[in-house]
């Protein structure tokens, strides 16, 4: 058993080689230094966790806090210079950056008007907007996948789950992604800036025009008293990140790794029935959310046979826990077809994704219709000259150019 005090010093993380291939690194990690501490994008010291068992400890431990007040403290004794890493507060007031018992009574009040129900209704709005947008490339030859499917649907679904107006879907595109990315400290403020005005706005035509949608919902939760205006306006932010960006990236990953794989492409198209289990591949093999958001530890802790101190932060590599040949054979290789696929990619714990079925079912409409409308879809560029997105926190591509082929009719 080792501790990282007298151990070895922080290992340096390349962020262009990273952000190129993180499973180049994430394989050596599992093998030789399965919980290692490092210098991560942003100059901030972590320990990063890299195999399944460990980073489902790590995810389900109440040792680690996710508390946004004292976890801005740690990461400013942990990191060289300015912290990037934390979200202007008037956002990161949500369930996501809170223990238990703030965590539960917040996780309470979005349980109850992110329903089950309320997604499973949702199904024939994800259809009629799937079409739409196919029907938008009907007659051309070449698309960017990404700008034409895999970014505008999870959009407009979300925007019409909460409740933002279609004609200001647009003006998102460019808040979120800065929020996400980090970016400069310019752009970084006037996204903020911008995306929280908006929210306001938003927030209270929902309380002089309610409406059937969940920012309604919320809003009747904060004016009950049950959530305040902060907490409001930080969740309304959480759920249109979580509700767009991951699935973007559930799209464009999933479509990346069935149009490299020809024969598992033709399976699917042979047999839709294997949607759902294409889905969990797509979430595994590429996961849409490279690594956890930051913990930090309340005491000192054992994962792995590695002690981590006190007031440490701790990072959960998704990525990585999702290739652990330990817990899946030919962990490397895509599957569709592969049994027992338990992955990570939507968290573990009290933290897992609350919009985890929503994402699931917009992803089996999307590739179901896809492949339908157009059988003959296929790369129209060189798989290793794509550009992934900046950042660690999310794995996506910035574009995806496919050829459409022949179309159905």
């Amino acid at each position: 058993m080792s501790s990282g005090p007298g151990g070895a010093a922080p290992l340096q993380i390349d962020e262009k080689e990273f952000e190129r291939n993180p499973h180049a690194l994430y394989d050596v990690l599992r093998s030789d230094a399965p919980v290692r501490e490092i210098i991560a994008p942003g100059r901030t010291k972590v320990w990063l966790v890299t195999r399944y068992e460990d980073a489902k400890s790590v995810l389900n431990d109440n040792r680690l806090s996710k508390n946004i007040e004292a976890g801005q403290k740690v990461i400013q004794r942990h990191t060289e210079g300015e912290a990037g890493m934390v979200f202007a507060s008037e956002l990161a007031a949500h369930m996501m950056n809170t223990d238990p018992p703030d965590h539960t009574r917040l996780r309470k009040q979005v349980n109850k008007v992110f329903t089950q129900r309320a997604v499973e209704t949702l199904g024939p709005r994800i259809e009629e907007i799937t079409t739409e947008l196919l029907d938008a490339m009907e007659g051309q030859d070449q698309v960017d996948l990404m700008r034409a499917f895999a970014y505008p649907l999870p959009m407009a679904v979300i925007c019409e789950l909460l409740g933002v107006p279609a004609v200001d879907q647009e003006r998102f595109k460019g808040w979120v992604p800065t929020q996400l990315s980090g970016g400069d400290a310019e752009s970084l403020a006037q996204a903020t800036t911008a995306l929280l005005e908006y929210l306001y706005e938003l927030i209270e035509s929902k309380r002089s025009e309610p409406a059937d949608d969940l920012l309604t919902g919320l809003v009747r939760s904060s004016d009950d008293g049950k959530l305040n205006t902060q907490e409001l306006v930080s969740m309304a932010f959480l759920l249109l990140v979580a509700g767009n960006e991951t699935t973007v990236n559930l799209i464009g990953n999933g479509a990346f790794a069935l149009l490299r794989h020809p024969d598992q492409l033709a399976a699917l198209r042979a047999d839709r029935s294997l949607l759902p289990g294409a889905v969990e591949e797509f979430l595994r093999y590429e996961s849409p959310v490279n690594t956890s958001s930051l913990r930090f530890t309340t005491e000192p802790i054992e994962v792995g046979g590695v002690v981590i101190p006190e007031g440490e932060l701790v990072v959960v590599a998704l990525t990585s826990a999702n290739r652990d040949e330990s817990q899946y054979k030919n962990a490397g290789s895509f599957d569709i077809h592969r049994p027992g696929n338990a992955n990570l990619s939507f968290g573990h714990g009290i933290h897992y994704c609350v919009g985890a079925q929503l994402a699931r079912l917009e992803a089996q409409i999307a590739f179901d219709r896809l492949i339908e409308r157009f059988p003959d879809i296929r790369l129209a560029a060189d798989p290793d000259d794509l550009r992934w997105q900046p950042g660690t926190a999310l794995r996506g591509l910035r574009s995806l150019p496919v050829s459409l082929g022949a179309r159905r009719g």
